[in-house]
């Protein structure tokens, strides 16, 4: 009996992968019964995945605004998956625009010398000052690509008006169905997997996606081509 699969295994090894990818436990389970079922309300999914019935929905809404599903309007709202394939195009997109960034900094390195990157820090209270600080000393324009503009936005809504106030001009790239701060041009798009911050195409801050760990350079020709980067994402 050699040839039998291991359901159980093969389930969690998905699983697990899915949380590779940013997912919570929940939404992982969440997923993968939507890839199984088709589709389905919040109570339905919730007890093929079996999860909280009060977690599904938190679950199915991380899941749509990460876009790995989405929703039809009405009562109750009805869930569909995005293709795995879909997903699997979109990931590895930006998977090589990431090993792209990393060919561009070991060049940016060799032609310039080492770009004084500091990658030591972390926690998200000093990361989101460090994003206020940078928010706080531009003079003219602040670019800023996050999946996590919500949180961004509550944490520095001050330094934003702050920044506003001055006429700096602010570029906000988000996921669809996120509020950007008021009188900033925003730009939306899907599968975003980290908060890259130019200011004044001279800076440069890339944080994780939780906003528990960033690195950041004052070079400005790693910070410029970093920012050509961010043009290239509005411009698509």
């Amino acid at each position: 009996m050699g040839g039998r699969i291991d359901l159980k295994a093969e389930y969690e090894a998905l699983r697990s992968g899915l949380e590779h990818l940013g997912l919570s436990s929940y939404e992982s389970r969440a997923y993968m019964a939507l890839v199984a079922y088709g589709y389905g309300d919040a109570e339905f999914i919730a007890k093929m995945a079996k999860i909280p019935r009060t977690s599904s929905y938190k679950a199915l809404s991380g899941l749509e605004r990460k876009g790995f599903v989405v929703s039809t309007e009405g009562r109750p709202r009805v869930y569909r998956p995005i293709s795995p394939e879909k997903l699997r195009e979109t990931f590895v997109k930006k998977i090589d625009e990431t090993f792209e960034k990393l060919a561009l900094l070991r060049d940016i390195v060799s032609e310039y010398g080492e770009p004084q990157i500091v990658y030591t820090i972390t926690g998200k209270e000093r990361v989101l000052k460090k994003i206020g600080e940078l928010l706080d000393t531009s003079t003219k324009r602040f670019i800023i690509s996050t999946p996590a503009i919500s949180e961004i936005r509550e944490s520095l809504s001050k330094n934003f008006s702050a920044a506003l106030t001055r006429e700096i001009e602010i570029i906000v790239i988000s996921e669809p169905f996120q509020r950007s701060p008021p009188c900033t041009r925003t730009y939306h798009r899907k599968g975003l997997i980290a908060t890259d911050i130019i200011s004044d195409g001279e800076r440069a801050l890339l944080a994780s996606h939780d906003l528990n760990a960033c690195g950041y350079t004052d070079n400005p020709a790693l910070a410029k081509h970093l920012e050509n980067f961010l043009y290239m994402m509005i411009s698509e």
